[in-house]
């Protein structure tokens, strides 16, 4: 059993039960709408964000019909805002699949990621809890947000670890800080657990979005290629510190060429050389780290045996995981 199965056993029942309420829920007879659904069931991903939420609902209570339509909303929303990310970022793949986009056209990929997006509000909705709306409403403002933020930096002339960090807090930990939350509000949890709950899905997020930036650098199979996020114009925590840092004002011109997507595959391959080169991913393992002993220290370890240990597993996973 590898970790993330171990992470995913004390809630694999329900995570069954999400599975096939997301399957039935995005059911249409709609052509187009059948063919979009089909190639994003075929890579799921790693399905963190309603474990999360079906963990943090077992910490408090219970897994019922509330619950799995909190999980259901939140996963509908990280889906569209990744269909609509794809049309922005003129992406051609995802999760080593081609992205909807390329494999239907962008027209297709937005209207789908509206139809994706309506089905959350439909599934929080369901939960008749404005605590539940209200949430999702916000983050996805902040989703939006944190992707017009990321879209403003790239004509900045600054290399700022704080807008850095603005940008991923929004567009990445966000998310995780919900599912967290609400997971905990709808199977009963008090505010105040909520809350505890939340902030450790922050942190959990944030490591989890450098872990995804590092891999920008060539350092694990994720279906990810070298040098993507650069190739789209980001410039990410690793990047940023070398070039603050690196007194060479040689390759800060090449970040800015970066940052104007008008660097060929050499030069990018340089900026990625020079940032291993000044330290920049061990500064970006030595913030996960401080983040995943924050996270851990949230954790209440009088609850429930497995499932404290899962949510210490996870906050290892996030930091540490290779794909």
């Amino acid at each position: 059993m590898d970790l993330l199965d171990k992470i995913k056993a004390p809630v694999a029942a329900e995570m069954e039960q999400f599975n096939d309420a997301f399957r039935k829920t995005l059911y249409s007879k709609n052509p187009l709408l059948e063919k979009a659904v089909e190639l994003l069931l075929k890579a799921p991903g790693k399905q963190l964000r309603p474990i999360l939420v079906m963990l943090a609902a077992r910490m408090v209570g219970k897994v019922d019909d509330k619950v799995i339509n909190v999980a259901l909303a939140l996963e509908m929303l990280h889906t569209a805002s990744l269909v609509h990310d794809d049309v922005v970022d003129e992406s051609d793949r995802r999760r080593g699949l081609p992205s909807l986009n390329a494999f239907l056209s962008n027209q297709t990929a937005v209207l789908a990621g509206d139809f994706i997006l309506s089905k959350a509000l439909e599934c929080a909705a369901l939960t008749e809890d404005v605590r539940v709306v209200r949430y999702i409403a916000q983050l996805g403002q902040s989703l939006a947000d944190g992707e017009l933020l990321q879209l403003d930096s790239q004509d900045s002339e600054r290399f700022s670890e704080a807008a850095y960090f603005d940008i991923i807090s929004r567009k990445t930990a966000s998310l995780f800080s919900v599912c967290a939350r609400l997971g905990t509000l709808a199977a009963g949890g008090s505010e105040a657990e909520a809350e505890r709950l939340s902030q450790f899905g922050k942190l959990i997020g944030l490591c989890f979005q450098l872990r995804d930036d590092v891999f920008d650098y060539g350092t694990a199979e994720v279906g990810k290629p070298l040098g993507n996020d650069m190739k789209e114009g980001k410039l990410t925590l690793p990047a940023i510190y070398a070039v603050k840092y690196g007194e060479d004002a040689q390759m800060r011109e090449l970040a800015m060429k970066v940052r104007r997507r008008e660097a060929s595959f050499e030069e990018i391959q340089q900026l990625i050389d020079f940032t291993i080169s000044k330290g920049g991913l061990e500064y970006a393992a030595w913030h996960m780290k401080d983040m995943r002993g924050m996270a851990d220290g949230l954790i209440d370890d009088t609850r429930d045996p497995a499932i404290t240990e899962a949510l210490h597993l996870l906050a290892s996973f996030v930091a540490e995981r290779v794909f």
